[in-house]
């Protein structure tokens, strides 16, 4: 009821005037307590609550403090992560095993494929049986060289150490610098000991452009896989060598005999079969180089990664690829020999052209035999995958439970 100016309540305030003014303001001291944080101590001195404000500015000062050290130290950490030694070496992919054994090896391979196709020809006479006993010499030549340059950069790379070694460009201007030193050593040994004839050039020159080729490919970042790609190219060249002590068996039991047609398919099937085999030991060798060096390097760098599946697909086909280099640097560098092999008779014509095609059918056999053969060696170490419903029940689990 409205107050009369001269009643006896009119000194009274209205009461409900008094309570929306109560509650109005206390709605606009929420109000600014939400949207303006600065005015939160100045609105807990009104309501007496000055102590719970100053410990909220408190916490969000020392909140600051601990996000500013935690921040500080990540970035001391990130410094010294860069300036260790193992961090380097881990982004560079790691170190090759056994990289002088396999510089030596492939250097003892590279003077006994020199020294044979030095001996064959000065068996043979002057003249055109010399130029054909070359070409077919030439490929063994060239391989053995294209692994030696690789197996010799590797080396010369693993001795300049993680640091250098992580740099991209001085890694290889090294590896290629290390793959010309071999393919000079092997052309003045060429030059030196073969006698003064036309292929001579030809294959002092070829040599040292399989080198220089090689040691490019060991500057690759992937030190493990090229280490394994080394090693198995090397074991597969001695396997083929080694084989062909088993081919005139292989040629009786695929039915060689008196007739053209017979021989050709023999041929054909002891090709395969060498291809084959060459494969397997490729991939399982490539396998067997890629676990000792996830081993050498768990060992030494808990944290290092360990190569995927990818490295060792690359691993196992590797030597199938160099296979198939050396074929390109053979007709390229050596085409001259080739032909003057092919121009002697029709008949030198036709196997120059069935071995350039027998030599890229291997090389792809070895390729994808290889690269499957890796790969499947590496599946089979592979435990079963663990399940991921397990951590997100416990995470709603642990929601609900809040």
């Amino acid at each position: 009821m409205t107050k009369q100016p001269g009643g006896p309540d009119a000194a009274e305030p209205d009461q409900p005037a008094v309570g929306d003014s109560a509650a109005t303001t206390a709605g606009e001291a929420a109000a600014t307590a939400v949207t303006d944080p600065a005015g939160d101590e100045s609105a807990g001195a009104r309501d007496g609550d000055a102590p719970e404000g100053r410990a909220v500015e408190g916490t969000t000062n020392a909140a600051a403090t601990t996000d500013g050290d935690a921040g500080a130290d990540g970035a001391a950490d990130a410094e010294a992560a860069v300036d260790e030694p193992g961090t380097d070496a881990t982004r560079s992919g790691g170190r090759a095993p056994a990289a002088a054994l396999l510089g030596l090896l492939s250097l003892v391979w590279l003077a006994a494929m020199l020294w044979s196709t030095r001996e064959a020809i000065h068996s043979a006479e002057a003249g055109v049986t010399a130029i054909s006993l070359s070409a077919f010499a030439l490929p063994g030549v060239i391989s053995a060289a294209l692994v030696a340059g690789a197996a010799f950069a590797l080396y010369g790379v693993d001795l300049l150490g993680p640091r250098v070694a992580d740099r991209a460009t001085v890694r290889f201007l090294a590896a290629t610098g290390s793959g010309l030193l071999i393919g000079l050593a092997a052309a003045v040994a060429v030059n030196l000991t073969y006698a003064d004839t036309a292929t001579t050039n030809v294959i002092a020159g070829t040599t040292v452009a399989a080198a220089i080729i090689g040691g490019a490919v060991a500057g690759a970042r992937a030190t493990p896989v090229v280490g394994a790609v080394v090693a198995s190219a090397l074991g597969v060249l001695i396997f083929v060598v080694a084989f062909s002590r088993a081919r005139g068996r292989l040629f009786d039991l695929f039915g060689a005999g008196d007739t053209q047609e017979s021989l050709v398919n023999a041929a054909k099937w002891v090709s395969r079969t060498e291809s084959l085999l060459a494969g397997l030991v490729a991939g399982l060798l490539a396998f067997g180089y890629l676990t000792w060096a996830r081993r050498r390097a768990a060992r030494r760098e808990p944290d290092a990664p360990a190569p995927r599946w990818p490295a060792y697909l690359l691993a196992g086909a590797g030597p199938g690829l160099l296979l198939l280099l050396a074929e390109v640097i053979i007709r390229v560098g050596g085409r001259t020999l080739i032909d003057l092999a092919g121009a002697l008779s029709e008949a030198d014509s036709v196997a120059q052209t069935m071995l350039g095609t027998s030599r890229v059918d291997n090389g792809i056999w070895v390729l994808f035999v290889g690269a499957l053969t890796a790969l499947i060696a590496f599946g089979r170490t592979l435990g079963p995958a663990q399940p991921d419903d397990e951590p997100a029940d416990e995470t709603v689990a642990a929601g609900a439970a809040r």
